[in-house]
């Protein structure tokens, strides 16, 4: 895992693009998705490495590195970010998800971001699991046709607040 740089941004996001299958990209982006084109693919590859930030996993050796999985993030606030994932579905369960997760995770914090926040479609239960393995203090809720992922960061994620206590007790 590293950080994506900007000039390799279109590369990575076309080949990972690419190694996904139609069930994968519409588990990704939420609706069927065929090819990247326009404002969907810019918004992807326009990373500036502060508010907009990528890391990227390759497999392969230094001769002939192959992107197998992105995960980004984009700001959506003073202190928060949302993240998305992707891998190659050849790559999935493997553990390149956590990775990916944990990276970009890591990446925010060490910005100073103190929230991630994430839109999951119901049925991808391995992402939602993944997020609760990495992050079993996760809130998590439905709105409309998604699952919307809260996670604290740093000494911000070890803080009980009365809002947890209520979301623990009605999820119960």
């Amino acid at each position: 895992m590293h950080p994506l740089a900007p000039e390799d941004a279109g590369h990575v996001v076309d080949a990972v693009f690419a190694q996904l299958s139609p069930r994968s990209r519409y588990l990704r982006f939420h609706s069927p998705v065929h090819r990247l084109v326009g404002p969907v693919r810019a918004g992807l590859v326009d990373l500036d490495g502060r508010c907009r930030a990528a890391v990227v996993a390759v497999v392969g050796g230094p001769d002939r590195p192959r992107p197998v999985g992105i995960a980004r993030f984009a700001r959506s606030g003073p202190e928060s970010v949302e993240i998305a994932v992707a891998v190659a579905d050849a790559w999935q369960r493997r553990g390149i998800g956590s990775r990916l997760v944990t990276a970009i995770a890591e990446l925010a914090e060490s910005l100073g971001y103190t929230a991630l926040s994430g839109a999951v479609l119901p049925e991808n239960v391995a992402m939602l699991g993944l997020v609760r393995r990495i992050f079993p203090w996760v809130r998590a809720h439905y709105d409309g046709d998604v699952v919307q992922l809260g996670i604290r960061l740093g000494p911000a994620a070890w803080t009980i607040t009365d809002e947890d206590l209520i979301a623990s007790l009605t999820a119960r």
